[in-house]
């Protein structure tokens, strides 16, 4: 409907005799008032400086010229300065509910962005420990963001970047190596800034299963890196399975140093005179790009920073081809990832194609404090123990549930609750007690597959179907904007409509035809939030 407003405003807009360029975009939103109508357009106003006239008078001359169809559009009014607002018709809504009905599981579905491959690169956390509560964010707002995108008609492949070498995955190695020994009664000393969890206690046993003491002589910890790397991985990926995300790919670090890209891209930048060396260290000129100072590729050590890598993993992923890269990095990238950025430029990339998605952190409450929980595998809260308190469902909504731009406290007990305040359980609840209205009405009557419309004539009602159709346009905004607590938003609104619609308005016990048109109406419903729940990657109960 958006775009089909936009449509006949701009043929109505040809009356002016101005140049594309001159009208600005066509702005269609929601009134924030029901009684101000359906859907509101600023344009006149927007055109005020452009025609030199007042944005009333603008209005008034738009909506003249305004042609439309009667069994889309019922009523145009000019408000306030100079507001358009639409109402939309009866057969408008009734017609938007058979595609409901008619697309089920499909419904919401677009190809707007057909022609589009998506490498989407989330939780990335290197293979040193399980997966904490602060990945937990990164990887759902990243699979949500995938799942957005697929809906939209993109192609999307789900990229693990990761780094098994250097300084961490030494110390990791160092750290199992020690444990290992003291496990075997051996004096070994623990490395001061070592890994500290139990997990490493568990990765040292599983080498004394293995291999018993023969590794007791060996200074070489590659045996203790790899055992760990293959132990964490394992974990690792099946923490993500048990959060409904499958990744399509593992990119490890050391390619771009085993295919010589590290090398390439720092003598490219020395080519544009963009890189050099001071004290030992080799610099990027990011003052080039309006940085107050140079920035560090490689340590006087040799030791390369992780910009350089990242310059190189990036130039490869637009060498693969992706239209859009998307990365979804905590706040602690983000005074680091513009180097990345120039650095793609430098090279000579459009960075626009790379788009960074900031999150801010996590922190666990309950009753308004602090909380702590009993951790068995680490010295911090892993997403396993996050899981095993509150679910994986309740886990995954609540990442979900707020801007990823604010700092998310995870309500423990909230996520604990068993009723209606509980967010998640609200929506599945309604799903659920829709499937069982359906089943009594199964019992009861023969559904009419084709009943009549035109009954659902209450003011519940209508705001539902206003609600359900606004579905496909809420996916569209959460994609583009890559913020899924548009949709959870949504469906809550969602929900809310159809318990006020199931207290005005009785589906048992009317008269039968008023039964089957609410019955349509219910099971529109229920689609709805099951496929708003998919993409959020929660399953959609019928009983609970």
């Amino acid at each position: 409907m958006k775009e089909y407003l936009r449509e006949i405003i701009r043929e109505s807009l040809q009356q002016f005799n101005i140049d594309d360029e001159e009208i600005p975009e066509i702005q269609i939103e929601k009134p924030n008032q029901p009684e101000h109508g359906d859907a509101a357009a600023n344009i006149a106003m927007n055109l005020a400086s452009v025609l030199k006239d007042n944005p009333r008078n603008i209005a008034e001359q738009i909506v003249e010229g305004l042609e439309y169809n009667s069994q889309k559009i019922d009523a145009v009014e000019i408000a306030g300065p100079g507001f358009i607002n639409f109402r939309y018709a009866e057969n408008y809504l009734f017609d938007e509910l058979w595609q409901i009905i008619n697309q089920g599981a499909e419904f919401g579905k677009s190809d707007l962005q057909k022609e589009k491959h998506i490498l989407v690169e989330f939780v990335s956390a290197n293979p040193t420990g399980p997966l904490t509560v602060g990945h937990g964010r990164n990887a759902v707002l990243g699979d949500t963001i995938a799942n957005l995108l697929e809906w939209t008609g993109a192609k999307v492949d789900r990229e693990y970047y990761f780094n098994n070498a250097g300084r961490q995955m030494r110390m990791l190695g160092q750290s199992v190596r020690a444990r290992y020994l003291q496990e075997l009664g051996k004096d070994a000393e623990f490395p001061e800034e070592g890994y500290k969890g139990e997990y490493i206690r568990d990765i040292a046993q599983t080498l004394i299963d293995e291999h018993g003491n023969d590794l007791v002589e060996s200074d070489d910890i590659t045996p203790f890196k790899e055992k760990a790397e293959a132990v964490i991985f394992k974990d690792i990926q099946a923490t993500l399975q048990r959060m409904n995300i499958a990744m399509d790919s593992f990119f490890n670090e050391q390619q771009v140093y085993d295919n010589g890209s590290i090398d390439e891209t720092v003598k490219k930048l020395r080519d544009k005179n963009l890189a050099y060396d001071k004290d030992g260290a080799t610099w990027f000129r990011t003052t080039e790009f309006g940085k107050d100072q140079d920035t560090v590729l490689i340590k006087s050590s040799g030791e390369p920073t992780y910009r350089l890598p990242d310059i190189a993993y990036h130039a490869n992923k637009l060498d693969r081809g992706y239209d859009q890269c998307i990365d979804v990095f905590g706040a602690d990238h983000i005074d680091t990832y513009p180097d990345v950025l120039s650095g793609i430029e430098a090279l000579g990339y459009d960075k626009s194609k790379v788009d960074v998605v900031v999150y801010q952190f996590v922190t666990l409450v309950k009753n308004g404090e602090p909380f702590k929980m009993s951790t068995r595998k680490a010295n911090f809260v892993t997403l396993d123990d996050l899981m095993d308190e509150v679910g994986a469902d309740v886990t995954r909504f609540f990442f979900e549930m707020r801007d990823p731009n604010t700092h998310l406290e995870f309500d423990i007990t909230q996520a604990k609750e068993a009723g209606d305040k509980n967010p998640v359980f609200y929506l599945q609840y309604a799903h659920a007690r829709i499937h069982s209205i359906l089943g009594k009405v199964d019992q009861e009557y023969n559904f009419d597959s084709n009943p009549n419309l035109g009954l659902l004539t209450h003011e519940s009602e209508t705001k539902l179907i206003k609600s359900m159709i606004r579905f496909p346009e809420i996916i569209q905004s959460a994609a583009e904007y890559r913020e899924p607590h548009r949709l959870v938003n949504y469906l809550d609104d969602l929900a809310s409509a159809f318990t006020s619609f199931y207290h005005d308005c009785r589906i048992l016990g009317e008269e039968e035809e008023l039964v089957q048109a609410r019955t349509l109406l219910a099971k529109a419903t229920a689609q709805v939030l099951a496929n708003g729940l998919s993409i959020l990657g929660i399953s959609a109960p019928d009983q609970m």
